[in-house]
């Protein structure tokens, strides 16, 4: 079993915005998958499946992005996952948008959502896909940035980066994360 989980902010007030690119790719894969994430449990919204004949939990916790981890390690607890089948999906400023950046593990960065889960499960090795949103270009902070409002001609490149990732996902799931690797992760220009 999977728990794959997406990191955002409540989407009332923060479905259109970068900081929730973990939840639009849930949300991209239980359409997909005809998975309902509806269920109110662990401080998150839930949702089982099977994708690639392998039962999945979608998780996409409802605690706000910097307690993140609250929720993930009561689902992981409840259902007896190890970190071997967690896979945790968020934004990340230093990766260009419609790019994904996929890792077995590593630091949280400047990320807090990340920050949480990591101290809340206490281990950096889990997968993780970043999904990238680049970063501001003018004197803009970065708060205003990843929860603030996007330009148009920017949605089709997030968009693709939120493709990219379900996939990535299912080829995890499908194959494993070294396969994901080395199909997803863009090499590095020489």
């Amino acid at each position: 079993m999977y728990l794959i989980v997406g990191l955002g902010n409540p989407e009332e007030d923060y479905s259109k915005t970068r900081h929730n690119m973990g939840f639009d790719v849930i949300n991209e894969i239980s359409k997909k998958y005809k998975i309902e994430v509806n269920k109110k449990k662990f401080k998150a919204l839930v949702g089982s499946g099977i994708i690639e004949n392998e039962k999945v939990i979608l998780l996409k916790p409802q605690t706000f992005m910097n307690l993140s981890g609250e929720s993930v390690i009561e689902t992981m607890k409840f259902y007896k996952i190890s970190q071997d089948n967690l896979i945790v999906i968020y934004d990340d400023i230093d990766i260009e948008p419609g790019n994904i950046r996929i890792r077995k593990s590593g630091s949280a960065g400047t990320h807090n959502g990340m920050k949480s889960v990591i101290n809340s499960i206490n281990t950096e090795k889990f997968c993780r896909i970043r999904v990238g949103i680049g970063k501001p270009q003018n004197q803009i902070d970065l708060i205003s940035y990843v929860i603030g409002y996007i330009p148009e001609e920017e949605i089709e490149l997030l968009n693709k980066g939120v493709e990219t990732a379900k996939n990535a996902v299912i080829e995890i799931i499908k194959n494993n994360v070294t396969s994901a690797m080395n199909k997803f992760n863009k090499k590095k220009e020489v």
